[in-house]
């Protein structure tokens, strides 16, 4: 029986690697990746992004960073997070998504790819997607 992976969505992942030295990226890898700026001895984000959405697996987290390296001068340092084999293309960007809300509003994050907002972020918010959560709370004020 295979060993069960500690984490549902994330396989591996890497802290802090420097600019330039890929040796622990595998060439094509499926993930989300962030790139820092190291400035007085702390790492600040700069950009999220996502890696190997294409339906043919022949680019990843690897390339990506390879791009930024010749395109981005402000950064050093780079984390990665890859997926697991069954995550699909959808669930990347929604974690893209999710780590951009999160940090879209942190004066203490200068991303370079603010997210204004996803389409299936907004549906959240809406009153549709509290229905149960709202007709909860009416039982709980009619018993009480």
């Amino acid at each position: 029986m295979p060993l069960q992976s500690p984490l549902r969505i994330i396989k591996r992942w890497r802290r802090y690697g420097q600019r330039g030295d890929l040796r622990f990226v595998p060439r094509i890898t499926r993930g989300v990746y962030v790139l820092y700026l190291l400035k007085r001895g702390k790492y600040r984000f700069v950009y999220i992004g996502v890696a190997g959405l294409n339906k043919v697996q022949n680019s990843g987290i690897a390339s990506r960073l390879r791009s930024h390296h010749k395109k981005r001068k402000n950064w050093t340092h780079y984390s990665f997070f890859e997926v697991h084999d069954n995550v699909s293309h959808d669930e990347i960007r929604e974690l893209e998504s999710f780590l951009l809300s999160i940090f879209r509003h942190d004066d203490r994050i200068e991303l370079e790819n603010k997210q204004k907002s996803s389409k299936a972020f907004l549906k959240l918010r809406k009153a549709e997607a509290w229905g149960d959560v709202l007709a909860q709370t009416r039982k709980k004020d009619v018993t009480h």
